[in-house]
């Protein structure tokens, strides 16, 4: 009888131990788990800011596209071609009198 007891004591104890190693190793997964989620969302949270300067760098360009757009559109008016000529040239119209000022 006493030898009974000590086989159903050491299969009680093996059952225990057992059982503690199982949960051991479910905890350190679950830690595992946890912390590569953390890491997860901490790239997460990195690549949406990164996403954020870089659709705010999309909008400049598109703003800066549109004002180059604009510009050419504007050089290519009469009164563009007339300022520049006069300006940077010097250019006037054949029937044009020019004043100019002493210093």
């Amino acid at each position: 009888m006493a030898r009974h007891r000590r086989v159903a004591y050491r299969k009680r104890y093996q059952n225990r131990f057992s059982m503690f190693l199982v949960t051991l190793v479910v905890v350190l997964i679950l830690i595992l788990v946890q912390m590569g989620s953390l890491e997860l969302k901490r790239k997460i949270n990195t690549k949406a800011a990164e996403e954020a300067a870089l659709q705010a760098q999309i909008e400049a360009e598109i703003e800066r596209g549109e004002e180059i757009e604009k510009f050419g559109k504007e050089v290519q008016t009469k009164g563009y071609i007339e300022n520049v000529a006069r300006e940077k040239l010097g250019l006037v119209y054949e029937d044009e009198i020019l004043f100019k000022q002493k210093d």
